[in-house]
């Protein structure tokens, strides 16, 4: 009998992700799996998903099957050789899915899962730091309550352990069911070893046989030069306790910025506004700047007007990756006086006689008013 196309039997395109790949055996596993359908011919419809699976999960045999077919897994007698070194254990959570919640227990794998070490939860921090402590860095120390090993049975849970009584070392309990349709076997997690197939002679007084305990911790934390609002960094091992001997989980601490009462920062540049009076902005003059590093004189050129920007190059925030730093903009506000004396008034009462008008716009301006 000739065999159908791998891509047809799971119903899926010759483009089709991994993801869709495994969500269609899913589908196809749990209509056909002997132990789940009526159907007549379901052993040979599982046995043909299985097998289109087992290839298309795997890249170099599914690379292989797209560029020969079906003749890159037949060897010279004819048998189909296309399992070789195939591991259907990756199967396992597929099957665990579909039969554990039908009574048709994997109590090995469930041991497996159950002893198998796991890391332990991240821990997420928010920081509030002010602007110079993000400008230049600095040292924190914060505190946490966390999940931590307990040290008085090395994260174990107890002492002396031994095989579980109830479910003899097995993790799973056996029960037989009477139905109108017959009798059936379920297995359920052991409740007395939840499914490890140990126990303890004597349990844990400290953790309460959990092997985890809270503790109250001081870390120092040092923030790097120019962090930024919702910047994360990560301090590996930090977080709470592993589990059966697992890896700690990491710790992130995100930060939160003050403002600043002069500088406003926009990525790693700083900008600043400067006031200036009106002879200053019509002659020009050299003012002294506060910078993010220290004071600088500024020179501010004849005939700057209002909102005029003047960059001062490396002097914003060193970038927390690539260490550049970037630019100070210094925005030139000048001052108009509301009241003058009468002395003032009278010097730009004199001002205003001799100064020149531009012509080109106020010619514009005239234009306009008498359309």
């Amino acid at each position: 009998m000739e065999k159908r196309d791998y891509y047809e039997v799971l119903g899926v395109s010759k483009t089709a992700s991994q993801d869709e790949i495994k969500s269609a055996f899913r589908k196809l596993a749990k209509k056909y799996h002997p132990d789940v359908s009526k159907e007549p011919n379901a052993a040979e419809k599982f046995k043909e998903a299985q097998e289109a699976y087992a290839v298309l999960s795997d890249e170099n045999k599914r690379r292989q099957y797209d560029q020969f077919g079906h003749s890159a897994f037949t060897n010279p007698s004819g048998g189909f050789s296309g399992f070789d070194g195939f591991d259907f254990g990756s199967m396992s959570d597929i099957f665990e899915d579909i039969l554990g919640g039908m009574g048709f227990g994997f109590s090995s794998s469930s041991r497996k899962s159950s002893n198998r070490a796991r890391s332990g939860n991240d821990v997420l921090y928010h920081m509030t730091i002010t602007f110079d402590e993000a400008v230049h860095g600095c040292k924190k120390d914060i505190n946490l309550d966390i999940t931590d090993e307990c040290p008085e049975c090395d994260g174990k849970g107890g002492f002396n352990s031994k095989t579980c009584p109830d479910c003899h070392g097995s993790g799973t309990i056996t029960a037989e069911q009477r139905t109108m349709f017959g009798t059936f076997l379920t297995k359920t997690t052991c409740p007395r070893c939840k499914g490890k197939g140990t126990t303890f002679e004597k349990a844990c007084s400290k953790c309460n046989g959990t092997g985890q305990v809270k503790k109250n911790k001081t870390i120092t934390i040092t923030v790097p030069a120019g962090v930024d609002n919702e910047n994360r960094i990560r301090l590996s091992g930090k977080g709470e306790a592993g589990i059966n001997g697992g890896p700690a989980g990491d710790l992130y601490i995100e930060f939160t910025v003050k403002d600043h009462e002069l500088y406003q920062r926009v990525e790693d540049d700083i900008y600043i506004e400067l006031p200036i009076n009106i002879p200053d902005a019509v002659l020009g003059c050299v003012k002294e700047v506060p910078t993010i590093y220290g004071k600088v004189d500024l020179t501010i050129p004849s005939g700057t007007q209002s909102g005029s920007k003047l960059k001062l190059r490396g002097k914003g925030v060193e970038n927390v990756i690539s260490h550049r730093k970037g630019d100070m903009y210094v925005i030139i506000k000048v001052i108009i006086p509301t009241k003058l004396t009468k002395d003032e008034k009278k010097i730009f009462e004199n001002l205003k006689d001799t100064m020149k008008e531009d012509k080109g716009i106020l010619s514009k301006i005239k234009k306009f008013l008498n359309n």
